[in-house]
Order: C-alpha cells, then structure tokens, then sequence
C-alpha cells in the first residue's frame, strides 16, 4: 500500500530570504491497484529533488505569486495480521488457527512455587543432590534413591489428597494454570474465534467462537485470562465489561439459531465494577443472559477450569451440565473479601473459604456440580495437555447424553437443575454422637520429616562410603549451631542492638588485619556484650535461647574433652615400647579373668603388679602426672536422689499421658486388643511388630509431648553433668588395691 504526501509553496518572484511559506498539507491519498488513477498521477506530476511536483497554471496568491504542489509516495508496512506472508500454499488444515491473535508463547513461563508446595520442592532437590552425590562416589545407591522417590511421589500424593479450600484457591489463581483458550485449542479440531457485540467494543475478556470436536459444531464462549504480565493487562485479568456479556449473548443467541450445542469456560474472579461499566448497565447485562440462557433450546455445558467469581461467572454459567476440575473454585464473594466483611481483616481467608464450602468437592456433595474433573498431580499446569483432554471426555458424555432430549425435556432438565438447589429441613432432631468437622487422618500419611530423616541417614552413608577416614559430625550439633546463632541475632533485634552491632562489624572489617583492634572498638563491643549478658540474664527472658546456649556448652565441652584424650592417647601411643604393650594385654587378661569370678594366683598377681609399675614409669616418661591409682565405677555410679526422682516423676508422667491417649482414643484401643488377639494366636514375629510400630506412631501423634519434651532435655542436660562431674571426681580420687581387685590408671 502506498501513502501520498502533498506540500504547498510559494514559488514566485519577489520572494524574501527566511520568508518560508512552505505548509505540508495533512492529507494522504491512498492508491491501490487502479492502473488509470496510477497512470494519471504519474503522467500529470513531474520528479523534483526525490519529490512529484506540479506547478499550477492560474493559481496566484494575493501579492501575485504562483503556487507549486509537490507530493511524495512513501512505503506503507503490510500488517501480517491474520496472514502470514510464508504461509504453506500447501496446507490442508489448521489455517483457521491462523484467524486468532492468540499465539504460542515466545518464552516459557517461569516456574512458580506455591507456599504449601516449598517442603516437597526442597526435597526434590535434595534428592537431585544426593544422586550428585551417589554419582561421585561412584557406588550404586540406586534402591535407596528409588526408595525416597517413591516415598516423595507417597508424600506428594498424600499433599494434593488432603488439600485445604485456601490451597486449592492458591492452585486454582496459579499464573502458570491453562487459559480457556489453551484448552480450547488442545481439544478442537478446527477453530474460528468470533469477535464483537453490535453495540460497542470486542472485550478481550470473553473470547467466543465456533470449533469442532469428533467432527461435530460447538459454540464456544468463556472468560480468558492471560499468561504473562502483559496479557492480564490487556484482557482485563479475565473481567468482562458489559460488552463482554453482551457479546457472550449474541454468539449464544447465533448458536441457539443455527442448533450448536453451546460449552462455556468459567475462569473469573468476577465481573469489571468500576464506574465506566456500572454506567453502561454492567447489571443489566448479567441479569439478560441469566434470563435468557434458560430459554435457549440447545443444550449447554459449563466447566470451571479455574475461580469462578458471582454473577460474573453465573452469566454464563446456567447449564444443564455443570463441571468442575479438581481443583477449581465457584464462589459468591472471594475468601478474601469476606474475611474483611466479617473480621474486618483478610488474613482471616483461610477460615473464610473453609467456611464458604467453595471448592469442587463440596458443590459435588451440594448438587451444584455434576461431575469433578481430575487433574494431575501438582495442578493442571503440571500437564495442561492431559487435563485438556479430560475435559473433552467429560463434554462429550455429557453432551451424548443432552442431546438424545428433545427440547421440551431439555429446558425442564435446565430448570429443574437449578430448582433442585438449596432447601432446609424443619422439626428433624440432630445425632449428639454424629462427628462433625473431622480432620483426614494423618497418621499413616507420609510427612516431609520422614523422608528428610531418610535423606540425611542416605547422606551419611554416602560420605562414609566416600571419605571413610574422615571424623564424622552430627547434624544435631550442627542444627544446635544454626538455631542458637538465628536466635542470638533475633535477641539482638529485640534489644535494639543490631544497628551497634552491624557498625561494630563495619568497623572491624575496615581494620587492619594483622593489628590488634583500636581501644575504643573494643570498649564499644564490650559495652555490646555487656548490655547483652545483661537483658539476657534476666529472669523470665530468652528462655529457649538460655536453653539452647547450655546444651551447646555441654557438648562443646564434651567435644574438648574427647579432642583432649584422643591427642593423649596418639601421644601415649607412641611413647609406650612394644614389651609394655605386651604387660598390657596381661593386664586386660586379668582383668576378664577377673570379672568372670576367677581368682588369680600368686605369680600373676606379681607379673600385673610389674606390669602396673612399668606402665606407670611410661607415662611418668611422658611428663604425666600420676595423681592415683583407682578402680572405674563410672558404670557403677547412680546418679543422685533428687535426680533419680526427677526421672521416676518424668517416667510416671508420659506413662500417664499415654495411659490418657489410649483410653481417649477408641482406634488405639481397639488396634491393641488387635494385637493381644494376634499375639495369642501365635502370629508372625514381623506382623506383632508391624502393629507395635503403627500403635506407637499413632500414640506419638495424638501426644502432646512439648512439655514433656522439655523435661526429657532437661534431665538430660542434668545427667550429662552428672557423669561429666564424676569423670572428674574419678580422675582426683586415689585408691588402693583392694581384695585382689585389679584397678585402672588414672592420669
């Protein structure tokens, strides 16, 4: 296409410098393929400096000068809109595809991991680690790898069974879900999409068209939603204005003429209420389709693939067939506006959807949804493809069985449908024993805990199978770590000290290295460390961190001391001859002899006594102190009274806990009476523990340990100083040889 520019100046005598009349004219003529308007252009306009000019005889201005006409032709660019100009002169199918805008997506969408959804993901990449792992070391793990994927398709499995209202919304609202026009896409033959009202605008909100399943018509209308940023803005996040409705109503109104079934797509957080759609009658145009589709002699059939919001989405969901994927919601007000009406905050959401019963299970149980459509696990945006094909299998049944009705059977079946909704019951007495509101039970449901358990054990395999020489490190000690170190950094927020002590930090990094820190920097940490040992101290205050600070005390004095006797006995080692290595076994032989009951003879008390002797003379050698002689009674020692009854009070407390589930819970009792009835059957060792382990499991979950919890952690921190006390005691205490008892070195 080609555009005609037109410029008018002034080309007369008498004409000034800087006098510039020239005035480009804003008209453009436009030339197609008319040979005789082209000829005649040509042929009348004459090339000056890249432009076609004229002068035009008896064309004179006031002053007496001539008028020139000058145009240019410019290059118009062909819109590739809806042909494209390397289309396939060959193609038998699939060029209508070629009539709608929307098109495949340049980029694939980012992943999205919902909030409910962050355990597994952690999981799963934990598992690709420890392949990682498995594959360096070059040993085969591949059934235990294989025993935690399964075990993580169980825990995945056993998630998207037991989902909440609030988390199915969450799937439902995903950016990644399927719009209606992917669906229709994957499960149409042919496809031509529709656009307008008559009467305004083509909202790009509703998208209608006609396409063909198994060789047959349908008409099809929804709400479209977009994929990207941009595509939301530009369909109005699936909102429809008036026009919108108006023109849902128009194709149902041709599909009704012309005898097409009709099948709408709900995906809709309701209808668009701002200002400029309440003027142009955005009620009224709900109110005409809710009207009008009851009348309408095709059948119909509605599927929410998404959040069906109002009278937003009812305007185009009176059907004879309603369906719902699994994971889709219908509601009349959103969870998040409801919460605001009734608790004046929308934190309360979770409650509220609970509440309102918005998910496809429960409209099922209510008879407002005909049929759930499944959809894999991890939503439909897991594999769009195979929903889209679910969905078809349900529109074709449903419509083999509407259309074997004739139109009086059908407009009953529609109304009846909606008449059977609702309804109340008077004067019938409710059961006191009936369970209401009861929770899935968990119990044999596999828990993200079980399978990080199971990861780490693999890890430590691992690493042992790897670096068999190197000293292995808890993971406890290691998590004891990272929680004291979070919790000190959240202690030093709530004093206000994180802002001194993130300028302190600043300072010491700007110090030199190899320099001993600046008096003042180091009066300013102390008063940091001051202020801190002070709040903290506090009685009442930081209770858990208190705790935790102990335990790590504990063990990084137990941690010291191994470090300190491993080095004394590599350093012992080495100094100790051969031949006293030697009385040493004869020591040991003794002593087994020894605890045995046997008694010794005389020469052999004399060889250990010589060998005890020599022994002593080593480590003295080694610049040992030898305080004592004694006899071990570690694994004798009893802890004291006041400990002791801590611990019988502690024992006597969970067994009354347990005692309390047991006779609480009805299941319990009977799966142990179970076990007494297989126990006296003589069942199989491996069944007996098999119910052992599931009664123990089910207790552990109905406890409420964390009081008990605690008082286990204390005790033990107690009989840890115990016994680190009396290590002590035992190294300061001398004593004699007694009654032929052979006793131990001490050093």
């Amino acid at each position: 296409m080609t555009s005609l520019s037109l410029v008018v100046g002034s080309c007369g005598r008498g004409r000034r410098v800087g006098d510039n009349r020239d005035a480009e004219l804003g008209f453009h003529y436009f030339f197609g393929n008319d040979l005789l308007a082209s000829h005649l252009v040509t042929n009348s306009l004459r090339r000056i400096n890249g432009h076609w000019g004229k002068g035009l005889q008896g064309s004179r201005n006031g002053s007496g000068n001539k008028f020139r006409v000058a145009a240019k032709l410019k290059k118009w660019n062909k819109h590739n809109y809806p042909w494209p100009d390397d289309i396939d002169s060959n193609i038998s199918s699939g060029y209508l595809r070629y009539l709608s805008e929307f098109k495949p997506l340049t980029e694939k969408p980012k992943p999205v991991t919902l909030p409910f959804e962050k355990p597994l993901i952690d999981l799963e990449k934990k598992i690709i680690e420890v392949h990682r792992m498995a594959d360096d070391t070059g040993l085969d793990f591949s059934d235990q790898i294989g025993a935690l994927e399964n075990k993580y398709q169980q825990a995945l499995k056993d998630l998207y069974t037991h989902l909440t209202p609030i988390q199915r919304l969450t799937i439902a609202r995903h950016p990644n879900r399927p719009t209606v026009l992917d669906h229709i896409l994957n499960i149409t033959e042919k496809w031509v999409e529709l656009h307008g009202d008559r009467a305004g605008y083509d909202d790009p909100a509703m998208v209608t068209g006609i396409g063909s399943m198994n060789g047959k018509s349908y008409m099809f209308i929804g709400h479209q939603k977009g994929r990207n940023t941009k595509e939301n803005i530009f369909r109005n996040f699936a909102m429809p204005t008036p026009h919108g409705y108006r023109k849902a109503l128009r194709m149902m109104k041709y599909a009704d003429h012309h005898g097409l079934p009709i099948i709408t797509f709900v995906d809709t957080p309701g209808a668009f209420a701002d200002l400029k759609s309440e003027e142009l009658g955005q009620g009224e145009a709900i109110a005409q389709n809710l009207r009008t589709m009851f009348g309408f002699k095709v059948p119909i059939v509605t599927v929410v693939t998404g959040e069906g919001g109002s009278g937003g989405a009812l305007a185009i969901a009176c059907a004879n067939k309603l369906f719902m994927l699994e994971n889709s919601a219908f509601y009349v007000a959103s969870p998040e506006a409801c919460a605001a009406i009734l608790w004046k905050s929308s934190q309360q959401a979770p409650k509220a959807a609970e509440k309102l019963k918005i998910t496809a299970q429960e409209h099922y149980k209510l008879k407002i949804a005909d049929g759930i459509i499944p959809e894999p696990l991890g939503g439909a945006h897991s594999d769009p493809v195979w929903t889209s094909q679910q969905i078809k299998l349900a529109i074709t049944r449903a419509m083999e069985e509407l259309t074997k009705m004739d139109t009086e059977e059908l407009l009953r079946h529609r109304m009846l449908k909606f008449r059977s909704l609702g309804g109340f019951q008077e004067g019938v007495p409710v059961d006191p024993q009936r369970k209401r509101n009861m929770k899935p039970s968990e119990v044999n449901a596999l828990k993200a805990a079980d399978i990080e358990s199971d990861l780490e054990s693999l890890k430590e395999k691992i690493l042992k199978a790897k670096l068999p020489s190197d000293p292995t490190t808890t993971q406890a000690i290691e998590k004891l770590r990272q929680d004291v170190d979070e919790e000190i950094t959240e202690a030093f927020i709530s004093m206000g000290l994180q802002e001194k002590l993130e300028s302190v930090k600043l300072a010491i990094s700007k110090a030199p290295s190899n320099q001993p820190l600046d008096h003042n920097l180091k009066e300013k940490v102390d008063k940091i460390m001051q202020e801190f040992n002070r709040n903290i101290s506090q009685p009442g205050a930081y209770l858990g961190l208190k705790q935790k600070l102990e335990k790590l005390n504990t063990v990084n004095k137990l941690i010291e001391l191994k470090e300190k006797s491993e080095k004394l006995k590599a350093e012992i080692n080495k100094k100790v001859p051969a031949e006293v290595k030697e009385k040493m076994k004869l020591l040991k032989n003794a002593q087994e002899k020894l605890s045995k009951g046997d008694s010794l003879d005389e020469d052999l008390v004399e060889e250990v006594a010589e060998a005890k002797q020599q022994l002593i003379e080593v480590l003295k050698s080694a610049n040992l102190e030898i305080v004592g002689v004694t006899k071990r009674k570690i694994a004798n020692s009893s802890p004291p009274p006041e400990l002791q009854e801590k611990i019988v009070n502690a024992n006597k407390e969970i067994h009354k806990e347990i005692e309390r589930v047991i006779s609480s819970s009805k299941g319990i009792r009977t799966k142990i009476d179970e076990l007494k009835g297989a126990i006296r059957e003589g069942s199989s060792p491996e069944n007996v523990e098999k119910m052992e382990a599931e009664i123990k499991e089910e207790i552990v979950a109905a406890l409420n340990s964390e009081a008990l919890k605690e008082k286990v952690e204390n005790l033990q921190l107690e009989l840890s100083s115990f016994l680190e006390t009396t290590i002590e005691e035992d190294n300061q205490v001398p004593a004699e040889m007694e009654d032929g008892k052979l006793p131990s070195l001490t050093t």
